[in-house]
């Protein structure tokens, strides 16, 4: 099978790898479809802490079961599937309270073991999530980076008293701003963002008013408005962000962090216990996959708005370029196998 390694930072080659076989209690997937994520980009630049070279990346995965091993119910083989990248004990402290993504001996697919950039891809089969035929193949593609968003709201708890504040108008703010809006309808949404075409997608994907902080002072626009948000999420994950979101935060508001920055930030206890606020980090998600499955299926969010680009898996390094590089015209990058 054909494979997108990074052999080691900076250097990304197709290969060719023997066909994996599925353990006991795996299945695997002949994959169809792969969405490129920053993280990938991370991998291939030498910046993420936690992968191993050589590796196959990729963790955002869509195709068809076409293999099982012992203790998987045969009739699985051809089920439509998404994989969910989080790969956890299930023993653990973190584990036995739902919290498999913070697993002590956490394995992500495309990260700590090989991923879905791949013609072939072997996972647990808990983590093949069966995708009803109402949603398209692309769209299936898009259920990890929606899982995402799914995470932080579960955290938030986002509702219709809310006035949103999002930092950043990239893929994971959009998948925000959608579920903000289509499922969890908040009363208001603000993003922030320092791209005019991005915020031009926030709109288009659901924000009320867009403000492009490299130009305008955010807090005065905020005041002008008469706006003071009781949920911010950094989807931008800069540690200039979470001070400012704490004095602009509302008494009794929420903040999630996104995202993190190895850069540390500078903020006040007094700020934050003098209008109680309470702050929320994320990573990855924490079996969210059915719940973002449900959503495609009511349609309360739109994964298609986010696809501005797709390609062969042969293209790959023309893909991660523009997806690193054009930050106005392009989202979400669609591999395809």
């Amino acid at each position: 099978m054909k494979s997108i390694t990074v052999q080691q930072p900076g250097q990304l080659v197709i290969e060719e790898r023997p066909l994996p076989s599925p353990q006991q209690g795996e299945v695997r997937i002949r994959v169809a479809s792969a969405g490129i994520c920053g993280s990938d980009v991370h991998i291939y630049r030498g910046h993420n802490p936690f992968a191993k070279y050589p590796r196959v990346i990729g963790h955002e995965f869509f195709g068809h079961i076409d293999a099982i091993g012992e203790g998987v119910d045969p009739s699985r083989i051809g089920e439509r599937v998404v994989g969910d990248p989080v790969v956890s004990c299930g023993h653990c402290y973190p584990c036995s309270v739902g919290r498999p993504n913070v697993c002590t001996e956490l394995q992500v697919i495309g990260v700590h073991r090989d991923g879905g950039f791949s013609e072939y891809v072997t996972l647990p089969a808990k983590n093949a999530h069966l995708v009803p035929d109402c949603i398209p193949d692309n769209e299936a593609t898009m259920v990890e980076p929606f899982t995402i968003a799914a995470n932080i709201c579960s955290q938030l708890q986002p509702g219709p008293l809310d006035v949103a504040l999002v930092y950043g108008a990239g893929p994971m703010g959009l998948t925000s701003i959608q579920a903000l809006r289509g499922v969890y309808g908040v009363k208001q949404i603000v993003v922030a963002d320092r791209i005019d075409e991005r915020l031009a997608m926030a709109t288009t994907n659901g924000a009320d008013v867009v403000i492009n902080n490299s130009q305008l002072d955010l807090a005065s626009e905020l005041q002008k408005l008469g706006i003071r948000p009781t949920l911010i999420i950094d989807a931008a994950c800069h540690p200039a962000i979470l001070p400012e979101a704490i004095g602009l935060a509302s008494p009794a508001a929420r903040i999630g962090i996104m995202g993190f920055s190895a850069e540390p930030c500078v903020i006040s206890q007094q700020a934050i216990t003098s209008k109680e606020i309470s702050i929320y980090s994320s990573r990855l998600n924490s079996n969210r996959f059915p719940q973002v499955i449900a959503w495609m299926m009511q349609r309360q969010i739109q994964p298609e708005k986010l696809i501005t680009h797709q390609f062969k898996f042969t293209q790959v390094l023309e893909a991660m370029e523009i997806f690193e590089k054009d930050q106005k015209q392009c989202c979400k990058v669609l591999l395809k196998f």
